[in-house]
């Protein structure tokens, strides 16, 4: 092995942004042009120019500034080619440009580094994270932050042209003029120098990568590019293109990528390995915490993505949320639900039967109870001041006859079946088909049956609900329907346990209960989870409350081994979380966390359809 490679397995220092890479190369400075178009809207970068022309810094000294009108659009067209990304354009002193942080980091390449100020986001992208991190200011709608790259474009010689709901991005162009590749402890690097800084992508589809280049690759490195393939890394191509180029990568099992950039020369990193999830603290907005570290349980490590959310700072508010308001049935991806709720952020709510797309568990939405809780399973119960209470729930309703005969009903407005009466309201929706054959279901309007069918085969003619009063569906319980007979009257009891969560206008159920009063109280048998259910490997979502009253919202897959995790195991890294309540959400493929129009943890074609989540609500300006 020769020298260079010798210094080449010295890994960088991602804290300093140094490596022995730095010493093969020069940095040559320059300047960068700035001019507006004619047209309104419009911002031309132009390329760097000899700064021998006795032009150059009066060009650069007259900027006109063009007023223009706020708009937004949810597609941008980099180099002619169409990418999803929500941006925006306003003024400011001139036209500024913005694009979402999930746009930015997913289309251009851009890292975003911790920050203490939710006003200023400092990236990186070819610059040094350290020393001369870049501050992007930020502006928030509420669901989105957009982040200001009109000083990026300008320092990286982009032309940005708005075009209906498309924001038109052009870079100069780039040439990859050397390709690295290293063995590491870790795993494997490889290194691509550029004659200047660049957009990039990563698309990752099962165990192969594909990493796209706003540039075209040196033909000499084409000539002398040589592969070699580490025991971690099956296959690597470029494919070159005009302008721009394609790295092609298939990984092992239980790999992932991650790709970051570096200044002086202009490097792009692609680190291969399995501890990939880089520490994050970023303030996203007042109030809401964005996280992600590396856990240690014993000899296993998982990695964690999880926000911390302050209920009680003016303009956060939590709510359920669901697919399809007006009915309980359907199911959708949460990055499709949370978008439509229009919420900052989401985790995935509590079970449900995906067959029917109806929920098994408790949702209360402004005090309608949605659907009633079943088997005293764990729920989380909050409300506008920022009170949140954990514990086991049930909800026991009873009718009253007039002559004092009490009947004791199963369940409200869920899909868990079983013998006696269950009740439905018109937040089931504005009809009821029957879940078994053979049952009787009595209309109640204005405290009054007012009518008894039945209803035949499971899954028949759907009945109406009654919009001022509800339907009684009863299973395998004849003597009941003798004493609901038409004319009726009725009386309805509730008793909630603990009647504490009368209090609370918003409720969302899940199970088991992780912790309570700092301690683990973990017991799914007492909560009627099967055995299989409780010595379950799984990827994990939770809940949790810390002692200051601030809320986690955590989402967890596998750890380094491969391995998702058990429901001890989630509510031990809950307590490292600082929880000192937590409770287990739908796991497995419905685990997903979302943050301002992307997901946080996972491929979006990976994630499973929900029926509800939680939603975070974000009011800038309050």
């Amino acid at each position: 092995m020769n020298n260079w490679f010798k210094q080449f397995e010295s890994p960088i220092d991602d804290r300093t942004g140094r490596s022995p890479i730095n010493c093969w190369f020069s940095l040559t400075a320059s300047f960068l042009c700035v001019s507006w178009l004619s047209q309104p809207g419009a911002m031309v970068i132009a390329a760097p120019r000899d700064q021998s022309s006795p032009s150059h810094h009066n060009r650069l000294s007259q900027v006109p500034s063009l007023p223009v009108q706020s708009q937004t659009g949810t597609q941008i067209l980099l180099n002619g080619r169409p990418l999803t990304a929500a941006w925006t354009q306003w003024t400011a002193g001139g036209p500024r440009f913005g694009i979402t942080d999930a746009g930015l980091s997913q289309a251009i390449g851009v890292e975003l580094l911790n920050t203490a100020d939710a006003t200023r986001q400092p990236v990186q992208w070819f610059s040094d994270p350290v020393a001369a991190p870049l501050n992007l200011g930020t502006r928030l709608t509420g669901a989105l932050r957009y982040l200001d790259i009109t000083d990026l474009a300008q320092r990286s010689g982009w032309q940005l042209q708005p075009n209906g709901a498309t924001l038109q991005i052009t870079s100069p162009p780039a040439t990859v003029t050397a390709v690295r590749q290293g063995r590491q402890p870790w795993g494997d690097r490889l290194v691509l120098e550029l004659d200047r800084a660049t957009p990039w992508q990563v698309d990752q589809q099962d165990q192969q990568v594909v990493l796209t280049l706003d540039a075209q690759v040196a033909a000499t490195v084409l000539q002398s590019f040589k592969s070699v393939m580490g025991n971690r890394l099956s296959s690597i191509s470029i494919e070159p293109g005009a302008s721009q180029s394609r790295l092609r990568l298939t990984l092992s099992s239980a790999l992932r990528p991650r790709a970051w950039s570096l200044p002086n020369p202009n490097r792009l990193i692609v680190d291969i390995r399995p501890d990939t999830l880089v520490d994050r603290d970023i303030l996203w907005a007042p109030g809401l915490r964005w996280r992600t570290q590396t856990l240690t349980l014993g000899t296993a490590r998982f990695p964690v993505i999880w926000l911390a959310v302050d209920p009680r700072q003016p303009g956060i508010s939590l709510k359920p949320i669901l697919p399809n308001p007006g009915t309980l049935i359907g199911t959708a991806p949460l990055l499709r639900t949370a978008q439509q709720a229009q919420v900052a952020a989401a985790i995935n709510g509590g079970f449900f039967n995906r067959n029917n797309q109806l929920p098994l568990g408790a949702v209360r939405l402004d005090g309608r109870w949605l659907s009633g809780p079943i088997l005293g399973r764990g729920a989380i119960a909050w409300n506008t001041t920022g009170d949140t209470k954990f514990a086991r729930l049930t909800l026991q309703e009873t009718i009253v006859t007039p002559n004092g005969q009490r009947l004791p009903l199963t369940h409200l407005n869920s899909a868990y079946v079983q013998a006696g009466i269950a009740r439905y309201t018109s937040d089931w929706g504005n009809s009821y088909s029957p879940f078994t054959d053979n049952e009787i279901l009595v209309t109640v309007q204005n405290d009054k049956v007012i009518n008894q069918q039945p209803a035949g085969s499971a899954g028949s003619n759907a009945v109406p609900v009654p919009a001022n009063g509800y339907l009684l569906a009863v299973r395998s319980n004849r003597n009941a329907a003798t004493v609901l007979t038409v004319g009726t009257g009725l009386k309805l009891e509730t008793t909630i346990t603990p009647p504490e969560f009368s209090r609370y206008d918003q409720i969302i159920g899940g199970g088991p209960l992780l912790l309570q009063n700092r301690q683990i109280v973990l017991d799914p048998k007492a909560e009627q989870f099967s055995n299989a259910f409780a010595i379950e490997k799984a990827s994990r979502s939770a809940i949790g409350q810390t002692a200051d009253g601030n809320l986690l919202i955590a989402a967890v897959h596998t750890n380094l081994d491969g391995t998702g995790a058990t429901l001890t195991d989630m509510a031990q890294i809950m307590q490292q979380l600082g929880a000192v309540n937590a409770l287990n959400l739908d796991g497995g493929s419905s685990t997903t966390l979302y943050l301002g129009g992307q997901l946080l943890d996972r491929l979006p074609r990976t994630a499973a359809r929900v029926h509800d989540g939680i939603g975070i609500i974000v009011q800038p300006g309050r």
